[in-house]
C-alpha cells in the first residue's frame, strides 16, 4: 500500500456494487441495498473537502434481460437516499460482447463523467473492487484505487497499483492531507 496525496484530486468516482454498497448480483430491488462499511463517512469527508463525487456501474444485467433501466435507477436512487447526492451518475448497460467504449475496463464512463464535471480525467480517482474498475481508471488517466471483497481474485490485488483495506483507507490513499478512517464508525 502506498502512501501519498493526489493534490490534484476534484472528483472521487466509485463503482457501485461491491465498492459503495453490498454486491447483490443484478439486483433490482432498493430493498435489498445495503451500504458497504466506510462508505457514509468516505462521502461525507469528499463532499466536506468541495470534491465532486459520483458513481459509475457496469450494469450488464440489462443487456441480459434480467433488469430494467428503470429497476437499476431505482436502485440508484436507494443508494442516493442512504448516501446522499452524488455529482454523476452513470451506467453501462452492455454485455462485454457488445464491445461498447462505457462498458469497464474500457475508459468510457469515467471520461464522460469527468466532461459532464468539468475536470481533466488526471484530477479524478475512481474506487471499485475487481481488476476491471483499476484497468478502466488507468485507461483513462485517473488514479485507481482497489478495495478488495471476497470476490476480489489475487492476482487483482497483486496487480492493482493502489490497494486498499476500506474506503476510509482508500481516502487516506487519495487525500492530502488523509482522511483518518480510524475517525469514523465504519457503517
Amino acid at each position: 500500500m502506498e502512501r501519498s496525496g493526489f493534490p490534484s484530486l476534484r472528483a472521487v468516482l466509485f463503482d457501485r456494487d461491491g465498492t459503495l454498497v453490498h454486491d447483490v448480483p443484478y439486483n433490482g430491488d432498493p430493498a435489498r441495498v445495503r451500504i458497504m462499511p466506510y462508505a457514509r463517512e468516505a462521502l461525507q469527508e469528499l463532499r466536506a473537502r468541495g470534491i465532486a463525487t459520483g458513481v459509475l456501474s457496469n450494469q450488464s444485467g440489462i443487456g441480459r434481460g434480467l433488469l430494467t433501466v428503470e429497476e437499476v435507477c431505482a436502485v440508484n436512487r436507494r443508494v442516493e437516499e442512504l448516501l446522499g447526492p452524488f455529482d454523476v451518475w452513470d451506467f453501462c448497460p452492455h454485455l462485454a460482447e457488445d464491445g461498447c467504449s462505457c462498458r469497464k475496463p474500457a475508459p468510457g464512463m469515467i471520461v464522460n463523467a469527468c466532461r459532464r464535471l468539468g475536470i481533466g480525467t488526471a484530477d479524478a480517482a475512481y474506487i471499485g473492487d475487481i481488476g476491471i474498475d483499476v484497468a478502466a481508471a488507468e485507461a483513462a488517466g485517473s488514479r485507481g484505487v482497489l478495495v478488495p471483497t471476497p470476490v476480489t481474485r489475487a492476482a487483482e490485488v497483486a496487480a492493482a497499483p493502489s490497494v486498499a483495506a476500506h474506503l476510509g483507507a482508500a481516502l487516506e490513499l487519495l487525500l492530502d492531507p488523509p482522511f483518518s478512517a480510524l475517525s469514523g464508525t465504519g457503517s
